[in-house]
């Protein structure tokens, strides 16, 4: 009742409940009055020998210094932490400095910066999708098997072309407006800005620039996340080349993968003909960790990659401890453990994306189908380390510890690094 009424009911993001709960089934059971230990080194103590100002003796001798462990975290949240708080500081400083550094002069090393910028991207920008000849080739296949990965193909590509044309439309009218053929709109200002601090144009809810609007979720610098999008491209041109899905797919890559792994269920429901709306997708983590060397498309879904786990690791190689196993025609094996220190994101193999029927036992909730089961853990997958509104689908991940462990260390799959 306090954990989903009276207290989680004011929590929106079924995430975050989940974490409220957690802390309530660890911490307020039989245990809180036996001695169970609440911190390293700290143990609950004894009601029956203590009155409230032994109580507070003993807490304020014994109870240790705030750290992760003290909440379930991996010590790696506090180097997470720490270094965003970092660059959260400086990237504050370079923002005043660059406020204050500006003037509508010019000819000094700022205008200089902005104009090198601006003419590498231009160097840089790729052309344009050509959409007429892409949907005279997909047409035929749209009665085929694998029309719904087409169509993700086309939808992709539509958008990049959105953002293509835009950043090179915003540099055409920039450069005219340095060289005084042009006034300088606020738009303008905005991305000299951006520049200036090496920050995808638009990520400031203040600016005009309309990049981060027509991209996808990310906290890359301006110059990582062009570089993730001339990879995003190629991708793409190679996906659409003969228009045949790839043997396994760079996820992460897309604008949309939700999109992706419906029309994984869409493929799945035309071959086997099970109804659509009873089917979900669970996850298997295979032992390939090379997607290159993928030869084969896997029964009744997809191979993924490009993949990252936060608050613990997948153990490969030597590590594992169990033989392989099949899933279908993937070998798949591990479990999740506890993460290295100074390893925050460490990569996840090929991960096998496999449509199922949905079973009578599992609960369908706002994130998707929970199985209820000991040794799957339900694990959210982001696009960003930011988490919240980036989620994206529900990953089903073996374990051999108690599920409520990965809930406290916040394990989570994110889809880029920062």
């Amino acid at each position: 009742i306090f954990g989903e009424i009276m207290y989680g009911g004011h929590i929106t993001d079924a995430w975050d409940r989940r974490t409220n709960s957690t802390y309530l089934e660890v911490l307020v059971n039989e245990g809180l009055l036996c001695g169970m230990e609440l911190a390293p080194g700290f143990k609950s103590p004894d009601p029956a020998t203590m009155e409230f100002n032994d109580y507070y003796a003993y807490i304020k001798d014994v109870l240790p210094a705030e750290a992760p462990p003290q909440f379930g975290l991996h010590p790696n949240a506090e180097i997470g932490y720490l270094t965003n708080s970092a660059d959260q500081l400086f990237m504050t400083i370079l923002a005043i400095q660059g406020a204050g550094g500006g003037g509508g002069e010019g000819g000094g090393s700022g205008e200089d910066m902005v104009k090198g910028t601006m003419t590498d991207l231009m160097e840089r920008l790729p052309e344009d999708f050509e959409m007429i000849t892409l949907g005279l080739k997909a047409e035929p296949l749209m009665e085929g098997p694998t029309a719904p990965f087409v169509t993700v193909a086309v939808q992709e590509c539509k958008r990049m072309n959105t953002l293509v044309g835009e950043i090179r439309r915003s540099l055409i009218e920039l450069d005219k407006g340095l060289k005084g053929q042009l006034n300088m709109s606020q738009a303008m200002e905005d991305l000299v800005t951006a520049f200036t601090l090496n920050q995808w144009p638009g990520r400031n809810p203040f600016s005009l620039c309309r990049w981060e609007g027509m991209a996808w979720p990310s906290l890359k610098a301006l110059d990582a996340q062009f570089a993730d999008m001339l990879l995003r491209i190629q991708q793409l041109q190679e996906w659409t080349e003969e228009l045949v899905t790839p043997l396994s797919l760079w996820l992460p890559g897309l604008f949309n993968p939700t999109a992706f792994l419906t029309a994984v269920m869409q493929v799945t429901a035309r071959r086997t003909g099970a109804p659509l709306d009873k089917m979900t997708t669970e996850t298997h983590i295979s032992t390939i960790m090379d997607a290159s060397t993928i030869d084969y498309y896997p029964e009744d879904g997809a191979f993924v990659h490009g993949l990252f786990l936060e608050g613990a690791r997948w153990p490969v190689g030597d590590d594992i401890d169990d033989d392989p196993y099949m899933v279908a025609n993937v070998p798949v094996n591990g479990y999740l453990t506890d993460g290295r220190l100074k390893e925050l994101m460490p990569a996840l193999p090929v991960m096998y994306i496999r449509a199922v029927p949905v079973q009578p036992t599992w609960e369908p909730s706002a994130v998707g189908y929970l199985r209820h089961q000991e040794d799957c853990y339900e694990c959210p997958v982001y696009i960003t380390s930011f988490r919240g509104p980036t989620y994206t689908f529900l990953a089903t991940m073996k374990t051999k510890d108690p599920k409520s462990k990965w809930v406290l260390t916040g394990t989570a799959i994110i889809m880029q690094m920062n």
